[in-house]
């Protein structure tokens, strides 16, 4: 028998298949007229906390800063449209969650536009061109996202969405830090290669702010933009064993701030591929804390990068595009080396 939840005004939702899992839930289809998905929370470290923070979350959808982050279509944010519990079972046994929409109505996931295959079948017309599209829509969203007082906190490629034309949307909102009044409600969360420095080597993370999210965006950017490689993707160079995206983040090991600390594939993207200025942008944000650039300078930047001419298609191979500054194709580079990032779609047979 399939689950039912239900809301604080007594409407019942039944839920259908199992669509997804994270470090503290499960999302279900909801069997509805309108793209809703539930997710439920079973053990939250802290469940009345847990249920206040949503309470808060559905009830500042109405508000007038969260207003305008919701409009437009397709909706950029998994919002929580109603807090809900199950309804079966005792009361003590019940698990809490919330209705929210359902991404997949206008989205694929984030990881499909990372990967080569991936972006063959689900995102065929994807270019370096819509790459830069989706980073300059995710860093618009999180600028926004600061203005209002919100902190994601957890921002990596799990929680994200993106469609073909590079747009973008994100969920896991119940994750995020946000003030409600005087109370605060921290985020707890933190994700291997996409944590800041600052916020590693302790047992106990330190609370995450816009700095923080600033440098998992920049990571997200750089995937982005070099085909879904982690800008602290390599081997180090000085012979030691490779341990975790996170240790490369603490010992400086990145290709774009120094080529001589990792040890990577020859068929990996070039890095000269990036226009200078998005080159300058990456040093800063994986060296300098303080001065880390914000969502809004990302956004400047990578709007300038898709005014008209900036970008190239290459002769050879019309699916690749790359910035003017680059006197000839990285992509054919690229594919000289054994990988083709944005290899021709095969013709169909007649």
């Amino acid at each position: 028998m399939g689950l039912t939840v239900v809301s604080g005004h007594g409407h019942t939702w039944r839920l259908t298949e199992q669509i997804g899992s994270g470090s503290e839930g499960f999302v279900y289809g909801v069997d509805d007229t309108r793209p809703l998905v539930a997710k439920l929370v079973p053990d939250p470290p802290e469940p009345e906390a847990y249920r206040r923070r949503v309470a808060r979350l559905v009830r500042q959808r109405r508000e007038p800063r969260t207003v305008g982050l919701l409009s437009g279509t397709p909706v950029r944010l998994a919002w929580p449209l109603v807090q809900v519990r199950t309804a079966a079972g005792a009361a003590a046994d019940r698990v809490d969650g919330y209705v929210m929409p359902d991404m997949r109505h206008a989205y694929q996931p984030f990881s499909h536009l990372l990967s080569t295959s991936a972006r063959r079948a689900f995102l065929p017309r994807a270019t370096w061109a819509t790459a830069l599209r989706a980073a300059l829509a995710l860093a618009r969203l999180l600028g926004e996202l600061h203005a209002e007082g919100y902190v994601v906190g957890d921002l990596k490629t799990d929680n994200l969405w993106v469609d073909e034309g590079g747009r973008v949307g994100m969920a896991d909102v119940d994750s995020w830090q946000f003030r409600d009044g005087r109370e605060l409600f921290p985020g707890r969360m933190r994700t291997p290669g996409y944590t800041a420095p600052e916020r590693l080597g302790t047992a106990t993370a330190a609370p995450p702010d816009t700095t923080s999210d600033d440098f998992a965006l920049a990571v997200l950017v750089h995937q982005l933009l070099l085909a879904g490689l982690h800008p602290f993707a390599g081997h180090p160079a000085d012979g030691g064993d490779y341990r975790s995206y996170d240790d490369n983040v603490l010992h400086g090991r990145c290709r774009i701030v120094d080529r001589t600390s990792v040890l990577l594939p020859r068929s990996v993207p070039p890095a000269d591929l990036l226009p200078r200025r998005l080159t300058e942008l990456f040093r800063r944000a994986f060296t300098d804390p303080a001065h880390r650039p914000t969502a809004a300078a990302w956004a400047e930047a990578l709007a300038a990068e898709l005014t008209p001419g900036r970008l190239r298609v290459c002769a050879v191979n019309a699916r690749h595009v790359h910035t003017v500054e680059r006197p000839w194709c990285p992509w054919c580079d690229q594919a000289e080396q054994g990988s083709d990032s944005y290899p021709d779609q095969p013709r169909e047979e007649a």
